[in-house]
């Protein structure tokens, strides 16, 4: 059964904080290069999280009535 989209929004916000941590951890550690793929890679989870998210509200909504 897939992943509703409010879980494949959490678990790319997840994945997103984990690589904002690396990249902090990399810029603590002098390492620019790494922290700029770190971030890089936390932005691509972050704009996923939020199509995911966008998504699930979507799916929420269901059809409008008057």
């Amino acid at each position: 059964m897939p992943k509703h989209d409010h879980h494949k929004a959490a678990a790319f916000h997840d994945h997103a904080a984990k690589s904002h941590r690396d990249a902090a951890t990399a810029h603590e550690e002098g390492d620019t290069e790494k922290a700029s793929q770190h971030s890089q890679i936390a932005n691509d989870h972050s704009k996923k999280a939020q199509e995911a998210s966008n998504a699930a509200h979507q799916k929420t909504k269901g059809p409008k009535t008057l």
